[in-house]
């Protein structure tokens, strides 16, 4: 049989969703097309990120899901606290700052009984119960200003129009937020499309925008792109970045800050 391009596209899906892989041979007899063809209809699906060509066919991408809070919790955690400590020591008495959902900036509160009367803003349950906590033994004498929004149990944290509409009446000195993957190639990603509008806006809406990103989440994408290094100020690791980032970091004016010094 012969189908027009769009459709036999279609129906290669629909085979690879079946079968998790395809075999070009197999499709250009199934097709009654030459091979050559089916590498074109293969390398287009690839470009559209909907397959992965192997050699001698395709198989089906790999749907990367975003771990549940607590699991993200037991990851690189060592890192985690010195990433936190240092994001810190950035902050300074009367700030305002917003701090991300994720297990990284969580390890800042503790420290924040040092500072006197900063308010923090944040999308996130965990953060927003930990500085109660703090309030009430007395030990923060800062505000704490929780965005409204849809919550989401598995990562305790709010997303969605409502928070954004929440977020558009404010700015802060420093936003302190997290990703799930970073390289070169293609900036800061997430996995998830509200939760990166939300992350792109509080970059935008900051005197000083800083990512807090564990070794662990660099040269990966992941689904959503936030933004591109010339947009954020600051980027802190648990360890200097690779050498062949040197000259784009440069480039873009991005601070590279690690717990026993700063890389620029």
């Amino acid at each position: 049989m012969s189908l027009a391009g769009e459709e036999r596209k279609l129906s290669i899906m629909n085979l690879l969703n079946e079968h998790g892989k395809v075999i070009a041979g197999d499709l250009a007899r199934m097709f009654e097309v030459t091979t050559e063809t089916i590498r074109r209809d293969l390398d287009e699906l690839e470009k559209e990120n909907k397959l992965k060509k192997v050699y001698g066919g395709a198989i089906k991408l790999k749907v990367e899901v975003e771990p549940a809070l607590f699991e993200r919790a037991c990851i690189n955690q060592e890192a985690k606290e010195k990433i936190g400590y240092l994001a810190f020591t950035l902050i300074d008495d009367h700030d305002v700052i917003f701090i991300d959902e994720g297990t990284t900036p969580l390890q800042i509160i503790p420290y924040l009984s040092q500072k006197q009367q900063v308010t923090v803003l944040t999308s996130s349950i965990s953060a927003m119960m930990s500085l109660i906590e703090l309030k009430k033994r007395e030990q923060f004498d800062g505000r704490i200003i929780m965005l409204g929004g849809e919550v989401s149990v598995k990562h305790l944290r709010v997303s969605g129009a409502i928070a954004e509409a929440n977020m558009s009446d404010f700015f802060v000195n420093k936003a302190f937020v997290t990703v799930d993957a970073l390289s070169m190639e293609h900036g800061f990603t997430s996995y998830d499309y509200e939760k990166a509008t939300l992350t792109r806006k509080w970059i935008q809406q900051s005197e000083t925008s800083i990512v807090l990103a564990d070794s662990s989440k660099w040269n990966k994408r992941s689904m959503v792109k936030i933004c591109d290094f010339e947009n954020v100020d600051v980027v802190i690791s648990e360890l200097e970045p690779p050498s062949e980032w040197k000259t784009q970091l440069e480039d873009s004016n991005t601070k590279w800050m690690m717990p026993s010094e700063s890389y620029t």
